[in-house]
């Protein structure tokens, strides 16, 4: 910048003294120089306020062994710019403050001074001087027009306000005026309506207009028809090539009225009781055309569903409507009107054919009473049917299911409209109907419910097991199914005492639900028993009780057998073999800690864990138990190790593993073909020694001896578990002792929660109850996808049994 401004502070005081030396001309040669040269013509630039300019001038040396020394740009003869190439560097450019950070000179392609940011200020004649090491100076005039735009136009309507995007809405048949308006702009701008690519109206830069810098064009349509509705009309303003013009749209809006209507959809007949659509399309209304639908001389009331489509020129109501028996013969008529022209309102008529869908009745027969239906009876049905045009045929339905003519197995169907059924059961109640069918579909009847008096049944079958804490009550549900619904209960307590019938206050009875519950706390160890329960209702006395055995309460068994699988280095799923729960709601408890304490705390209804977020590669103590009301089994306890986290594989090892996998299968395939080779010999080799072989015959009266169990059988496994498999059972063998078990002497209990009994050595056992060991394989099942060991109704030897001998239950 210093030497910026000592070339600067050069030239102007070469141009006061008008001074020439032999070293002041190898720095800089002022103007009026004898060897310098202005050239006449005079080059016209223009530009856009905002843009660019490029102002050219020749900086090329004349002759070969010359070179460019200073150019020098002015602006009404004051220096502006200049580029001085005896200085390196970004000090070789001095820039006037007018131009700061404006102006940049281009050496190449061309030579120019650039000017960014144009201003309307900029507007001037310049002068480039340049100056060579030996050519003369040479000197160019450049004339920067500066062209000024006009605003966007602006477009008004009649009543001046100011429209965006959409004009009108304008009545078809109406006049509308738009007028554009456009200020400002250097030279001033020419202004037009355009539709498409067709000039409707021109106001040139030379027609008159009122003074100002607002130009305005107004554009006059007449007596609008359908052809202007969506028209596009587009005011452009330019006062130069150099840009596009400036431009603004509008569409127009126009009201129309409903040409046509009609009812789209004719066919007939239509059907009682279907929904119907029907479509009504009016064309020519804009904006949609009000359209209602009429029966009868009434509206009906439906909902309507108005769609445009996209020329705007067609509007369509759907009704959605079920005809009915009466509007046979009536004509059902679509009306389109527009509320913003006052014509007549079009109308479509169309005369109504109506098909009936058959309507169906169910009925017992005259003779039957539907309150009085027991098991063995036989029972009629009538179907009455009502239909336009009659019904073909006419099918049966028991709980949707399909009944077919069969007489072996007590259904009868006579006609169209008859059915028996003979010798019913309980199974057989439920909801009946017949369906008719026509020309015109299906007609299904309501419903009719047969009940079927039967004696009360249990609603579940299995035994189930008790647990009750001594000194502790508890419910004891007996839920059973009949109809009518049970009115009395009976509770029957058997054991070691005997067999006594439960006080009917000591439970309740809600005969609506078909349940009865006991409350009942046990005193003593005597106390514990099966439980049986009896209803009865109209149709008599439950024939199999339902039975509950009641045992003491106690801490569960642990699990066992538990098993590890989908083990990851994150994750792990653990499912073990469900001990006996102690009678009561067990829950079974997963832990798992590491050497910083507890990492995982999971609790589920089932022996079966889903542990995640473990950690890779750690070594973990799995603890595992189970809890109920009375406390938790003993924890069993084993270690795991996570996996390592594996990296990704590359691809050579991907390579090398289909390689392997490929090896594998031929191996496979191999060894299959060999094992299917040695087997087709050995069996033609039995197929020849088979000829010789020497059946002996067995005597019929030859019995089988009965096969020795394992010294390992489930009765062995497990000496606390009796299995009782007979309708009367043997009483037990004097168990033996145990030193974990207190031995108290029997007693007789006295709490006003006990039940009498009396002294029986054995007591029978319903015949339906089939009992087996719980700790043999058979004992397994799968409850919710676990595996767990169920324990069926037993003899469990308890303190009650140390002094006594065992009872059977």
């Amino acid at each position: 910048m210093y030497v910026a401004g000592c070339v600067q502070r050069t030239l102007v005081t070469f141009f006061l003294l008008g001074v020439t030396s032999p070293s002041a001309t190898q720095n800089s040669i002022i103007s009026g120089s004898p060897v310098s040269s202005v050239t006449g013509t005079v080059t016209r630039v223009s530009a856009v306020v905002g843009g660019e300019a490029e102002l050219p001038c020749d900086s090329r040396p004349p002759q070969r062994n010359d070179s460019l020394l200073l150019v020098v740009w002015y602006r009404d003869d004051n220096p502006v710019y200049s580029y001085d190439t005896r200085v390196p560097g970004p000090t070789a450019h001095w820039t006037d403050d007018a131009f700061s950070e404006r102006a940049q000179w281009i050496g190449s392609p061309t030579s120019a001074l650039r000017l960014r940011d144009v201003q309307s200020r900029d507007r001037a004649t310049y002068r480039c001087r340049v100056d060579f090491q030996v050519s003369p100076t040479r000197n160019y005039r450049i004339a920067l027009d500066v062209i000024e735009l006009p605003s966007k136009p602006v477009i008004f309507d009649e009543y001046g306000k100011e429209i965006t995007g959409v004009a009108g809405p304008y009545n078809e048949g109406g006049d509308f005026k738009l007028i554009c308006s456009v200020n400002g702009g250097n030279p001033i701008p020419r202004v037009q309506w355009l539709q498409g690519d067709l000039v409707l109206a021109t106001l040139g830069a030379g027609d008159l207009q009122p003074s100002g810098p607002t130009r305005t064009l107004t554009l006059v349509v007449r007596n609008a028809t359908r052809a202007h509705q969506s028209s596009i009309y587009t005011c452009a303003a330019d006062n130069t090539l150099l840009t596009s013009p400036l431009k603004t749209t509008v569409r127009v809006d126009l009201y129309l009225r409903p040409l046509t209507v009609e009812i789209l959809s004719r066919e007939q007949p239509l059907s009682v009781g279907r929904k119907t659509e029907l479509w009504c399309r009016s064309t020519g209304a804009r904006p949609p055309a009000t359209i209602t639908w009429w029966l009868g001389g009434k509206q009906l009331k439906s909902v309507n569903k108005h769609r445009e489509l996209e020329d705007g020129n067609e509007t369509q109501s759907l009704l959605q409507w079920t005809p009915l028996k009466e509007h046979n013969e009536l004509v059902l008529t679509c009306r389109a009107e527009h509320t913003k022209f006052n014509r007549s309102t079009i109308e479509s008529k169309l005369p109504l054919n109506i098909y009936y869908v058959p309507v169906a009745t169910i009925k017992l027969g005259a003779k039957m009473n539907p309150n009085d239906i027991e098991e063995g009876d036989d029972v009629y049905f009538e179907c009455s049917v009502d239909a336009n045009p009659p019904a073909y045929k006419v099918i049966w339905e028991h709980n949707g299911i399909l009944l077919q003519h069969n007489p072996s197995g007590g259904i009868i169907l006579t006609g169209n409209s008859n059915m028996a059924l003979r010798n019913v059961s309980r199974h057989q109640a439920g909801k009946y109907t017949c369906t008719a069918s026509n020309v015109e579909g299906d007609g299904k009847s309501p419903p009719l419910h047969m009940q079927v008096v039967y004696k009360p049944l249990c609603r579940k079958r299995e035994i189930k097991i008790i647990g009750a804490a001594v000194q502790e009550p508890s419910s004891v549900v007996c839920e059973v199914d009949a109809f009518p619904p049970p009115d009395t209960f009976e509770w029957t307590l058997n054991n070691s005492a005997g067999s006594t019938k439960v006080d009917p206050d000591r439970f309740t009875v809600e005969a609506n639900e078909g349940r009865s519950v006991l409350t009942y706390t046990p005193v003593a160890d005597v106390d514990y028993g099966t439980l049986s329960c009896r209803a009865t209702n109209l149709a008599g006395q439950q024939a199999t009780p339902c039975v509950y055995t009641l045992l003491p309460a106690t801490r569960p068994d642990p699990p066992t057998n538990c098993t590890v699988y989908n083990l990851t280095d994150d994750s792990l799923d653990l499912m073990c073999l469900a001990g006996y729960e102690g009678g009561l709601n067990c829950v079974y408890i997963a832990e798992v800690w590491g050497n910083e304490g507890l990492v995982v705390n999971a609790t589920n209804g089932a022996a079966l864990w889903n542990l995640r977020r473990l950690g890779a590669k750690r070594q973990l103590k799995l603890v595992v138990y189970a809890a109920n009301n009375r406390g938790r089994s003993e924890h069993v306890t084993f270690i795991v190790e996570t996996a390592p986290r594996l990296s990704p594989r590359t691809e050579a090892q991907e390579v090398w593993e289909v390689n392997w996998l490929f090896g594998v299968v031929i191996g496979v395939a191999f060894i299959v073909a060999l094992i299917l080779c040695l087997a087709l010999i050995a069996t033609r080799i039995h197929h020849r020694t088979r000829d010789y072989e020497v059946t002996i015959p067995s005597s019929k009266n030859q019995k089988t001896a009965p096969k020795r169990s394992s010294t390992h059988g489930p009765d062995d496994r497990n000496p606390d578990l009796i299995p009782l498999s007979k309708g009367v059972s043997e009483c037990a063998p004097e168990p033996p002792s145990y030193a974990a078990v207190a031995t108290p002497e029997p007693k007789i209990s006295t709490s006003a929660h006990s039940l009498p009994r009396t002294q029986s050595p054995c007591s029978p056992v319903s015949p339906h109850a089939q009992y087996t060991d719980s700790q043999s394989d058979s004992g397994r099942s799968i409850l919710n996808g676990v595996a767990r060991s169920h324990r069926e109704v037993v003899t469990t030897r308890t303190p009650l049994l140390a002094a006594h001998q065992e009872s059977c239950v």
